[in-house]
């Protein structure tokens, strides 16, 4: 043996046979978890190349669920879709350089590069802006005021020198010009937040009560749970396998609520009293698990009888979503949500494969054994209100259909500084909460935020009003909602002085991004042609809510052009009014009325 060598032959020979059995070894056990993606009689087997699927060789690494589903799907004859195969070809996460360079030569993608680069935040949404929207990943709604002045300055030099609020508590900057991707990505970076995975076929924000920790009836707080469920997706990769978007939300019980019951995976705090407690089920608070929510499908998320405790809902989402990973439709866009798993499957067919895939059995418990809150206030988002802590409010400040401009939103940094805990907090109603403020300070914050051109104080028609962007900034949308929403807002409170909120929703398109079928008045945009000419217009559906008021709307209207959308909402607001029982609700209103009675109110002047 050489100086140079320390090893026999015979040594060398073991470590090489010892190596090789670890690597084998480590890859084998994968196949377990493998096993349970693979049905119809195809074959995993491990050889040089790492997995193969029926000899077909397929990623092994942490993509090997989604490449393995895709592979299925090719082998049992079928064809993958435009936007799945365009995955197949190339990994929309490994794309960074690729991005970076397009930024440095002043491009926009083509092709399906534009739907692959939605995977790291970056929308290029021409025809209807020449520009890149980008939208963040902002857990929970939380926000820091440094983070927040930090955007402020960045939509000035490189976007359109504004931000939106979304119905996902998350933030969105428009109109980044061809050569401004570099800079915005590095720039949130800078920030510590992050885009990757807020777009394309991923588990969006998660979302949870952007009043955790600070609400006064809430059961549990949740944001602390959103940031988990969030790392654990960044620290995942096979988390952004998915065959379509997909959302989480965590609802602590308490005054505002997360509309978890319009995600795919619903988190919802209840209580077990003593009188339901055994030795298997102690009392406290736990999360029912709800599955299958898709509102723009007409379908909330519903009750699974699975009970869980918050530090088991990270994992066995993950679990969840590793299910739907390997069973979802790769072929049809429409029917590739989780919503048509459960469908085809079944709960009970559903929940058995979740548990394989965690390894541990599910608590189901009766519904009987537990009691669901009843806090929600729908006016809890804005205004000012008490805190759960001595001496401390906060106030939930109104943006303009979920918009506020860079200078507006660096006051609200300033404000969260000088007077609160340097925390600005989100909402799914598309505005934001400024937490922690004495009362000694309360009238000079109004002041102050009134002097930058906000409010704090809305009408029962202004609180509730939520758009998505609309055709001013959004291909899909077949009207420009926004300003759409705010004239209608304006026309509404020129003639009434409602005393119950009316929540309205108007949505650009089928994807359904402000929810339309859950406001008590609903509007889907489209084209409607007049004389000649085609403009703007809508289906208007009535009656829709979540929680307690839980339903789908009813198409009432179809295709009004706007122009008379506001004189023909009046008209059913008049009615209502005229009609209605004492303190009832519009959306008792509309259900206990017949579509023909609804129709013919719309026909009076209000």
């Amino acid at each position: 043996m050489s100086n140079s060598d320390p090893f026999t032959e015979a040594q060398k020979q073991y470590l090489a046979g010892f190596t090789m059995g670890s690597d084998v070894a480590r890859a084998v056990s994968k196949l377990p978890v493998l096993s349970n993606s693979v049905s119809n009689g195809a074959t995993i087997s491990l050889d040089a190349n790492g997995v193969s699927l029926d000899g077909n060789a397929v990623a092994a690494g942490p993509d090997r669920f989604a490449r393995i589903a895709q592979q299925k799907v090719k082998q049992n004859g079928g064809k993958l879709s435009k936007e799945e195969q365009a995955k197949a070809d190339k990994n929309p996460l490994d794309m960074w350089d690729e991005i970076i360079a397009r930024s440095d030569a002043g491009e926009f993608p083509k092709g399906t590069d534009v739907f692959l680069h939605k995977f790291h935040g970056m929308f290029y949404v021409a025809p209807n802006q020449n520009a890149y929207m980008m939208r963040l990943r902002i857990p929970g709604g939380m926000l820091r005021s440094w983070q927040l002045r930090g955007l402020a300055d960045l939509s000035e030099t490189g976007a359109g020198g504004y931000i939106d609020v979304t119905t996902r508590a998350n933030l969105q900057l428009r109109e980044i010009p061809d050569d401004g991707a570099r800079r915005v990505l590095y720039g949130i970076r800078d920030l510590d937040l992050i885009s990757l995975g807020s777009g394309g076929d991923n588990i969006r924000n998660c979302t949870a009560s952007c009043l955790s920790g600070i609400d006064p009836d809430e059961l549990v707080e949740t944001i602390p749970l959103a940031k988990r469920m969030h790392h654990y997706i960044l620290n995942h990769r096979e988390m952004y396998g998915l065959p379509r978007k997909f959302n989480i939300a965590f609802d602590g019980g308490g005054q505002i609520a997360a509309l978890e019951d319009t995600n795919d995976i619903g988190f919802r705090a209840v209580e077990v009293s003593d009188e339901h407690a055994d030795e298997s089920l102690p009392a406290g608070v736990y999360f029912q698990l709800t599955l299958g929510g898709i509102t723009g499908h007409k379908d909330f998320a519903r009750d699974t009888g699975v009970l869980l405790t918050g530090d088991e809902c990270v994992e066995v989402a993950g679990a969840i979503v590793r299910v739907f990973i390997q069973h979802g439709d790769r072929t049809d866009r429409n029917k590739a949500r989780l919503k048509y798993v459960l469908d085809d499957w079944g709960f009970d067919k559903f929940l058995t494969a979740v548990e394989e895939e965690w390894g541990r059995p599910l608590r189901r418990i009766d519904a009987s054994r537990v009691t669901l809150p009843h806090h929600e206030n729908r006016l809890a988002h804005v205004d000012f209100h008490r805190q759960r802590q001595a001496d401390r409010h906060y106030v939930g400040i109104v943006l303009p259909v979920g918009r506020m401009t860079a200078s507006q939103a660096r006051e609200i940094a300033a404000l969260a500084d000088e007077y609160g805990q340097g925390e600005v907090r989100l909402t799914v109603w598309q505005n934001l909460i400024l937490p922690h403020l004495r009362t000694d300070d309360l009238e000079a914050i109004k002041s102050r935020i009134e002097g930058c051109g906000l409010h704090w104080r809305a009408t029962n028609f202004r609180a509730g009003l939520v758009a998505c962007t609309g055709s001013a900034g959004c291909k899909y949308a077949g009207a420009d909602t926004k300003a759409n929403a705010m004239t209608l807002a304006k026309h509404l409170e020129d003639q009434f002085d409602l005393d119950l909120p009316i929540n309205i929703h108007f949505t650009g398109c089928h994807h359904s991004c402000a929810q339309h079928y859950i406001g008590d008045i609903g509007l889907i945009a489209c084209k409607v042609e007049q004389g000649e000419d085609t403009v703007d217009g809508y289906h208007i559906v009535l009656g829709g809510g979540w929680g307690d008021r839980q339903g789908i709307g009813r198409e009432i209207f179809q295709s009004v052009a706007f122009d008379a959308v506001p004189p023909l909402v009046a008209a059913l607001i008049g009615g209502y009014l005229e009609t209605r029982s004492p303190d009832e609700p519009f959306v008792d209103f509309v259900r206990r009325s017949s579509d023909e009675s609804l129709r013919e109110m719309a026909t009076t002047t209000a």
